[in-house]
């Protein structure tokens, strides 16, 4: 095919012109801006290259990653009872918070969270101890019954599923039933070696039980921090072992009972021990388990990271951090994204989630006498206010740049998937980048590609905030944005690679292939 130099020259400039940022989010180290939309007029253009700025990022989208299936946190039995308290106080403003949250449309002011641990039972947010079992011997499990779980729990996420029909919900038990422990209570303690098929059949029936109430689980976890046992709250021990063998007895179980799709996700603890349990749980059955999930609580994120490169093929999850009242707004906001939302997901993990969805001012309710989250108290991603308000606090704001970028941009179509970039420049230190492409139904559909970064250029001679003039470099252009102390979202549009055209970048000279 031969184009004349003038018709090469306007295919440049009408694909440069076509690759455009138009939506950005926004939330600043100060407040000012909280997960603001500032609706960019004009677009930033994708133009042929110049100098590039004191920050360069590059983004390299012919190498990719995991796919990412969401962000969110835990529906605690004590946030959907906060939950439920605001709907019947308040009904206008529990729908504005579950649209804020979990709205998932591309145009909405809103984050599109869409991935929930539920608790099989009672935590340590919760009324009181239960299981949906307590009667002492029912080896059959003819006493079982999921309505045990306070009726709020399936309402709100009923609830919140009518919002985003792609919410993810993932089953973990702090605590068999107390009668299948050793000290018979399910406040610490261990589950009895006699009862590893019989806690397998627990679990098949706790996912049949959800289902029946309309909610269809995404994976299901064996015990909730396996290695942690705590005689003031519901907690339970297990070796890896004898993870293994009930992983094994519950693949089964759910491969039969028609549930093959549901991932089943060991460990559910610590990065700290991330060489050690997880890997002894794959080496004892490790084809039961679609992979594993870490908590923040010991260790650094980099462990995660050791055991992926061990187990490439294992799906890594990051379920559980909690913040804590009473700290530093933006610190903690550098901390969780340095960690979790950027550390964690650049250590491979699928999903990352924060602790309890919501909790009260006070970092309540918490089940009777438990010591844990004891001091200040953990603060939920919200906070439901006595006076039927509710408040977003920093967790939320760190995991909504994240899954804004990440949602999926047809309805029933995939969510983002992580790219390569790269980050230089004299500034380039002070920016935290993470990359990301949604693909769509129809393949020839343009792509979205999305940027979270994070400038926390703000420590030179104390709390100094500087703004970070930068290029970002896709495809042979360009594009310049200035990014001030905090987050920002950033997304634009290109058609797929290997698609009608692309864009190679030879020296300061941009080339347009025409595919023959």
């Amino acid at each position: 095919m031969r184009l004349t130099l003038f018709t090469l020259a306007c295919a440049l400039i009408d694909l440069g012109a076509s690759q455009q940022i138009w939506d950005i989010w926004q939330t600043t180290w100060n407040r000012t801006r909280l997960f603001k939309n500032l609706e960019t007029r004009p677009p930033l253009q994708f133009v042929t290259p110049g100098a590039i700025g004191s920050g360069h990022i590059v983004v390299s989208d012919n190498v990719t990653y995991q796919d990412i299936v969401g962000f969110g946190g835990s529906l605690t039995d004590s946030s959907a009872r906060l939950l439920d308290d605001l709907k019947t106080k308040n009904s206008t403003n529990y729908w504005s918070l579950l649209n804020y949250l979990f709205s998932a449309k591309e145009a909405a002011n809103a984050a599109g969270l869409s991935y929930l641990r539920v608790p099989l039972g009672a935590s340590d947010f919760a009324a009181k101890a239960y299981s949906y079992d307590d009667i002492n011997g029912d080896t059959c499990l003819k006493e079982f019954d999921i309505t045990k779980a306070p009726s709020y729990v399936f309402s709100v996420l009923l609830d919140i599923i009518s919002v985003n029909q792609a919410v993810k919900v993932h089953l973990v038990p702090w605590s068999p039933p107390a009668w299948m422990k050793t000290g018979g209570t399910m406040n610490g303690g261990m589950l009895k070696p006699t009862m590893i098929n019989l806690y397998a059949s627990y679990l098949i029936k706790s996912l049949q039980g959800f289902k029946r109430q309309g909610i269809d689980a995404y994976a299901i976890s064996i015990q909730n921090e396996p290695q942690y046992s705590n005689p003031t709250y519901p907690t339970s021990t297990l070796t890896a072992f004898q993870e293994g063998q009930i992983g094994v007895a519950l693949k089964s179980l759910m491969k039969a009972n028609g549930f093959p799709k549901v991932k089943l996700i060991g460990y559910e603890h610590n990065w700290s021990d991330a060489t050690v349990y997880p890997v002894q749980l794959m080496k004892a059955a490790g084809d039961a388990f679609d992979g594993v999930s870490f908590h923040c609580y010991a260790g650094s994120v980099s462990q995660q990271g050791d055991f992926s490169k061990l187990y490439p093929k294992k799906e890594i999850y990051f379920t559980e951090c909690s913040g804590v009242r009473g700290t530093d707004w933006w610190n903690d906001i550098k901390w969780f994204m340095d960690n979790v939302f950027f550390g964690a997901i650049e250590n491979n993990a699928k999903a990352a989630l924060m602790w309890n969805l919501a909790l009260d001012a006070k970092g309540e309710p918490k089940y009777p006498g438990t010591g844990s989250c004891a001091g200040p108290g953990c603060r939920g991603i919200v906070t439901i206010n006595a006076n039927g308000t509710w408040t977003a606090n920093q967790e939320f704001y760190a995991m909504a740049h994240l899954s804004k970028a990440t949602i999926p941009r047809d309805m029933g179509g995939p969510s983002g998937r992580r790219i390569k970039v790269a980050v230089g420049g004299s500034a380039g230190w002070g920016l935290r980048v993470g990359a990301f492409v949604t693909g769509r139904l129809d393949s020839s559909d343009w792509r979205r590609y999305s940027l979270v970064v994070m400038n926390w250029n703000d420590s030179v001679g104390g709390r100094n905030p500087v703004d970070v003039k930068t290029t970002i470099l896709f495809r042979g252009l360009q594009a310049n944005y200035t990014f001030p102390v905090g987050l920002t979202t950033l997304w634009w549009y290109a058609p797929p690679l290997g698609a009608s055209t692309t864009i190679e970048s030879r020296g300061a000279q941009s080339v347009l292939q025409l595919n023959q």
